[in-house]
This record gives C-alpha cells, structure tokens and sequence, in this order.
C-alpha cells in the first residue's frame, strides 16, 4: 500500500490500519482481552491517525474489542467441538491470528484479500512464522467468478470450513 500521506482515507484497506490500531491499544491496556504482537507495526502512523480522525465516541475500540473477543471465541470453539480444519478469512486485511492464536499446526488458515494489503502485510511480518498452515490469496472479492472458483476450490480441498466475513459484507454490493 503506497500512501499520499495528504489523503487520510484512500482505499478500503486502509480501514484496516484503524482497526490494527485499535487492536494495538487493547493488547498494551493492563487487562487486555487479547494480545495482538504486530498490531501496532501493522498499524504504524497512518493507522494511528485514521484512528483519531473516526474514533469520535470511541465506538471503534469498543466494536473491534467485542467482535475480536467474540471471533476468537467462535474460532477455538469451531476448531475443537466442530471439526473445523481450514478457516477462509474473507478481507483479511491486517488480521493476525494465524501468528498469535493458540491453533493447532495442521490448521489450514486461507487469508483473501486485495493484493495491496496483503503485500503490506507480508512486508511488515517477514520472518515472523504463522502457527499454523498459511496460505494468502489475492483476490477481489467483488469479482464473482473468482470469488466463486475460490470457494469451490476450498471446499474441495477441506473437510470442514469455518468462513470468517469479519470487514467484508459491508463493501459487498448487494
């Protein structure tokens, strides 16, 4: 992701600096939910300030605390009662807890994102070691044919898949 540091807000992906950004202050408070090691690298400056421009009431923090205390929740329990052996995470964007979660190694975990955001991460990871089987795909997920062949292909290749939406279905057009 190349910036023009004048712009605040130049494409979806950066929406995913905020949220690493709030993910950053939840790990550092004293009795943190969770702990996210790269969130505040991933964030960096940009993230901090696209944080500040919206958080507004605070609103922010609040919903990506909940909604990643709750994900967690739905991940661990999917992973041990259900069976679950290849989590799709849909518009990934900064997420990482194929590196700080507790997973078992042969997980498969498939990251789909825009080819931008995904390069930023993997820039900002190198050398870092997924705990479990990673794969990243580039993808537009508007694109319906791809989106469609993706799905047919994991489900082919898996045989159980928890698919996690957490910050697409609101850019999906209806």
């Amino acid at each position: 992701m190349v910036r023009d540091s004048s712009l605040l807000i130049q494409s979806v992906s950066d929406t995913a600096l905020a949220v690493a950004f709030a993910r950053a202050l939840e790990t550092e408070r004293p009795d943190a939910l969770f702990h996210d090691p790269y969130a505040r690298k991933l964030a960096g400056q940009a993230g901090e300030q696209i944080y500040r421009k919206v958080q507004g009431d605070r609103s922010l923090s609040w919903l990506v605390t909940t909604r990643t205390c709750i994900l967690d929740q739905l991940i661990q329990h999917s992973i041990q009662q259900n069976g679950v052996d290849t989590v799709l995470n849909l518009a990934a964007g900064l997420d990482t807890r194929p590196y700080c979660m507790t997973l078992p190694a042969n997980l498969r975990w498939i990251e789909v994102d825009l080819p931008a955001i995904l390069a930023y991460k993997q820039q900002h990871l190198a050398g870092t070691q997924p705990v479990c089987h990673l794969e990243t795909v580039n993808l537009d997920l508007t694109d319906v044919a791809q989106r469609r062949s993706l799905f047919s292909r994991v489900d082919q290749q898996s045989r159980s898949v928890l698919v996690i939406t957490e910050g697409l279905l609101v850019y999906l057009p209806l």
